[in-house]
């Protein structure tokens, strides 16, 4: 792609040094493409989704000069549930979004017990809930219902599997295409889903 100027753009692994980029990697992780979407909801007022803060515990600050703060230790004040929540059509939404670059399957050491239990009390309270995976090397990414997660990791704690094969993850999944604008648009699903 060339500017207006005639210069080429220069693609985010390029201005690492990393070689070219191809498109199977777009330098974006999944996470960016969801805040990125995100922002896209919140301005064109379909959605108002937010990434959780993760509670940290201040421990020691470094003051270098007198405008300037430098934390020098914390801690995590408590395990964090997911990653995103927020609301839709006066419904509310949560979900947490996973990449992996693993082909055959999505391994649920990836999810903790914690996470499983907050997911599942949204999901027992009427909240929609789901998981984002990203197959990093395929470039796809899915949207997972809670409630086909949460039978997967009950399969594993009664001696099953230890994940989810990719090609369950296509078939009980929802591939979300990549887009310009709403990058990871999970609202598309939603609506299929629940509207």
């Amino acid at each position: 792609m060339n500017y207006p100027n005639g210069k080429k753009a220069v693609l985010h692994q390029e201005a690492k040094g990393q070689g070219k980029q191809n498109y199977s990697n777009r330098g974006m992780t999944l996470e960016e493409d969801i805040n990125h979407t995100n922002a896209y909801y919140l301005t064109s007022d379909k959605a108002i989704i937010h990434k959780k803060p993760t509670p940290v515990q201040i421990v020691n600050v470094h003051y270098p000069k007198r405008s300037a703060a430098v934390i020098t230790e914390g801690y995590f004040k408590q395990a964090s549930t997911t990653d995103y929540n927020g609301i839709y059509r006066n419904r509310y939404i949560d979900f947490e979004a996973k990449e992996t670059r693993n082909k055959t399957l999505f391994p649920l050491s990836n999810i903790h017990e914690h996470q499983i239990e907050h997911m599942e009390s949204i999901v027992n309270h009427g909240g929609i809930c789901f998981l984002i995976v990203r197959f990093t090397a395929f470039n796809e990414t899915y949207y997972i219902k809670a409630e086909t997660l949460l039978s997967y990791w009950k399969d594993k704690l009664n001696g099953g599997r230890k994940s989810i094969p990719y090609s369950a993850i296509k078939q009980e999944g929802y591939q979300i295409p990549f887009q310009y604008q709403a990058r990871v648009d999970y609202l598309k699903v939603i609506d299929k889903l629940y509207f």
